[in-house]
């Protein structure tokens, strides 16, 4: 649960009843007998879902600004099942320094610039039992960053027939085949009402939901490599501005890392979405891409 020790922070709270979108996907992490070989309770929620819950209570306690200059980054914790009811929080702060002005405006700052007059949200996603699912940190910088290059991120092409993922596939990969997809702001009830988000915005504003644009993070790793079950345990989003009605996005990326951990093999993705030669948003992705075996 967010804490606040010194009440100087301003606290958004918001509950939502966990369903899980993806029962029947290719990730069979999903399905309620898979997952059990696995020594998990039941098929789990994605963890793009709970993102997409941890955004929302981002753009509340910062506002839509985020979304055309904030950061994201969110790691899971806790597996969450189907009809849990999970409290997402958002604790406001601001850091020290002078806000932005005109004279900032149209300036930007590189990776390793102090934050100056940034707005901070940290967030929680808390299960019925106390348990924490998630925890991330949302800000609005004073000044945005510098975009990445779309030229350092060549497409790919995808394969005809992925092979199965190891290590060794991984790290052998050049530039990842390219998925891309329109935004139409018409059918946002389609993604909206699965992931059970209420908030008016996203119907009101013809902008992509972050949590919808996330899903094509997984959905890259899947289509140049075929997968066994897997697990994404967390993501680093910056935002250079929204996906907007009627744009089509590609999505490009390499493989930055291999290694394991405690027995799982992990996979870190660098990814940009662009529309046209123009960035919108960098991600760094993380995934199980090899789940250890359950205990006996």
């Amino acid at each position: 649960m967010a804490q606040d020790p010194d009440g100087t922070g301003r606290v958004q709270a918001w509950t939502v009843e966990a369903h899980n979108t993806a029962p029947d996907s290719e990730n069979r992490i999903h399905d309620d007998e898979v997952a059990r070989r696995y020594g998990f309770a039941g098929g789990l929620v994605p963890g793009v879902t709970t993102y997409a819950w941890l955004a929302r209570q981002a753009l509340v306690a910062l506002g839509p600004a985020w979304l055309e200059r904030g950061t994201i980054e969110v790691r899971f914790l806790q597996p969450v099942y189907e009809g849990d009811r999970v409290l997402v929080e958002a604790v406001t702060e601001e850091r020290e320094g002078a806000p932005a002005d005109e004279s900032t405006a149209g300036e930007v700052r590189g990776d390793a610039a102090p934050p100056v007059g940034d707005r901070v949200a940290r967030l929680t996603a808390s299960l019925p039992d106390g348990a924490t699912a998630a925890v991330g940190t949302a800000t609005l910088p004073a000044m945005p960053f510098a975009p990445p290059d779309p030229r350092d991120y060549p497409p790919g092409d995808l394969p005809d027939d992925p092979v199965p993922v190891s290590a060794e596939v991984l790290r052998g990969l050049g530039p990842l085949g390219v998925l891309g997809a329109g935004f139409r702001a018409e059918r946002v009830d389609e993604y909206l009402e699965p992931v059970r988000d209420d908030h008016p915005y996203w119907r009101e504003s013809g902008v992509a939901h972050p949590g919808w644009l996330l899903q094509f993070a997984n959905w890259i790793l899947a289509a140049n490599v075929r997968l066994g079950p897997w697990i994404h345990t967390g993501s680093a989003v910056t935002f250079h501005r929204p996906v907007r009605d009627g744009e089509r996005f590609e999505l490009r990326g390499r493989v930055a890392d291999t290694y394991e951990r405690r027995g799982h093999h992990l996979v870190d993705l660098d990814l940009l979405f662009v529309v046209g030669d123009e960035p919108v948003q960098h991600v760094k992705h993380t995934a199980i891409h090899r789940i250890r075996p359950a205990a006996g």
